[in-house]
């Protein structure tokens, strides 16, 4: 179970649901250990935030453990889609812990949202990789059947056809020197949906992933992002964390999951006034 998750599922104000797929994860696999990796990871963290004057054991957050992966991708998107509706059905806000990148497409079709936020090193707009449409490489592509736009945070390197894609209208790239002065900006006019490929991070920050790319965002830049962009969000995932490190990559993703939902809760009426911290972004 996530720490601090106390709530009862059918209680709840946002549930926790881990999906263990790796079947197209490239280079080095083992995201189907993401889920318990940040679990373990986000044990030592304090429950009370200062920011935000909350505690995580009081928002409301349920565990409902994981969904069993199999290889079928495209038909296990489709049930793990109808678990996420059901917690969306139930008033409560799903907190997807992966797994590869391509059960983003479950959480999105889950909460319907206008525009898909993704923190992520790669553009991951190809139409198939290896043959595959399915592929953790395509995932933004296949978001864009069904949101209006994508807005894609650190991306830094993606085939000649994904940038030329990333050009049109519904597509907006923000490299990792341009965070600042996005977030600056950012307002949104319809629901979010935010996704946290832990490899937009720099490898130095979190070298616990399949397909590392250097000249990434720092961990207080994901934060940031996370906090600016959480308040408009109906929904949010932490994806393509393994095993491959001393759990930096999930003590990222753990702490940045804590952190969606204290400004989430902040931001909804159901925590103390912060006197406006919550919507300025840190150094």
């Amino acid at each position: 179970m996530f720490p601090g998750t106390t709530a009862e599922r059918d209680a709840a104000d946002y549930v926790v649901v881990g999906a263990p797929l790796d079947v197209s994860t490239t280079f080095q696999p083992g995201t189907r250990f993401g889920p318990d990796e940040i679990r373990k990871f986000a044990e030592p963290y304090d429950d009370y935030d200062h920011r935000t004057d909350q505690f995580f054991t009081e928002l409301g957050v349920a565990d409902a453990g994981d969904v069993r992966a199999w290889d079928d991708a495209e038909a296990y998107l489709t049930f793990l889609s109808g678990t996420l509706r059901d917690v969306v059905w139930d008033d409560a806000v799903p907190l997807l812990l992966g797994g590869e990148h391509t059960v983003s497409y479950a959480g999105v079709e889950a909460t319907d949202p206008k525009t898909f936020v993704c923190l992520d090193a790669h553009l991951d707009l190809r139409t198939e990789y290896d043959g595959n449409e399915w592929s953790h490489a395509c995932v933004t592509r296949r978001v864009l059947d069904v949101v209006d736009e994508a807005v894609v945070v650190g991306a830094r390197t993606g085939s000649p056809e994904e940038w030329e894609r990333a050009e049109e209208e519904d597509v907006t790239v923000v490299p990792p020197e341009s965070v600042r002065e996005w977030l600056a900006g950012f307002d949104s006019d319809g629901p979010v949906y935010l996704s946290v490929d832990i490899d937009g991070a720099d490898p130095s920050v979190a070298p616990g992933t399949g397909t590392m790319e250097p000249f990434g965002l720092s961990s207080t830049q994901m934060r940031d992002a996370v906090r600016a962009v959480a308040p408009a969000c109906v929904g949010f995932d932490v994806v393509e964390v393994n095993d491959r490190d001393d759990g930096q990559a999930a003590a990222l993703g753990g702490k940045l999951l804590r952190e969606f939902v204290y400004a989430h809760a902040a931001s909804s009426g159901s925590a103390p006034d912060d006197g406006g911290r919550a919507d300025r972004p840190g150094d």
